[in-house]
């Protein structure tokens, strides 16, 4: 523990007041690296252009995080945070658990649509070793949400037997690869939607769910990228 300086040997407690400073710089930090990757994407999250749009001394993001790669671990773990949050709230709507896979699906969709850079940078983007393991932790997160829907929609009854890990796995990279992979043009403000809502299609019928079905499931999922 940090000693006082006025009355050394004595331990030194944070006030509230810094500790919600401290708190709300490491939040700005976070707030300037994600502006800066959904802007350029990793190359142009560097500590100096972090530092400038956050407001503070390259020196004090430092303080926060000794390395790029640790300020690209946290922003990750922050977003996938939100992510499944995200992901979780749109099931919570829903009425079933084939609903609710489906909401999980058009909402993972629709959210990447609506960051496209950013989600490219923190899943898919190449980038040094040094990060991958960061990124594979987001795209677990991701996957192991979509899996605990596929299960419960397969506890229900309303899919064909499958391996739930495997199939998760396959959705969340053909998603990835059908959203921002590089063979991929970014869809138009007016065509996102509907570019979301045939992936999700796609996804409904790649886990079984007959195509009828499917395309009602698709057309009564409402989802929207805020949050």
């Amino acid at each position: 523990m940090n000693q006082c300086s006025f009355y050394p040997g004595m331990p030194y407690r944070r006030t509230e007041n810094v500790t919600r400073k401290l708190a709300a710089r490491h939040a700005a930090i976070l707030d300037a690296a994600r502006d800066l990757a959904a802007e350029g994407g990793m190359a142009a999250v560097q500590i100096s252009a972090v530092a400038q749009r956050a407001g503070i001394a390259a020196g004090t993001v430092f303080r926060y995080f000794p390395s790029k790669a640790e300020l690209f671990a946290a922003l990750v773990e922050v977003r996938a945070v939100a992510e499944v949050a995200a992901l979780r709230r749109a099931a919570g709507a829903a009425p079933g658990p084939l609903s609710a896979l489906a909401a999980v699906i058009a909402t993972f969709a629709v959210r990447v649509l609506a960051n496209r850079r950013l989600a490219f940078a923190l899943m898919a983007e190449p980038v040094e070793a040094e990060f991958e393991n960061a990124r594979l932790r987001f795209r677990r997160a991701v996957t192991a949400d979509i899996e605990a829907h596929i299960r419960a929609a397969l506890g229900a009854g309303h899919l064909p037997s499958q391996d739930a890990a495997v199939t998760a796995a396959a959705l969340v990279g053909a998603l990835v690869e059908g959203l921002v992979g590089p063979l991929i043009a970014p869809a138009a403000d007016d065509a996102a939607a509907e570019r979301a809502q045939a992936l999700t299609l796609l996804s409904l019928r790649a886990l079984g769910v007959v195509d009828a079905r499917a395309r009602g499931l698709v057309v009564q999922t409402q989802v929207r990228a805020d949050g």
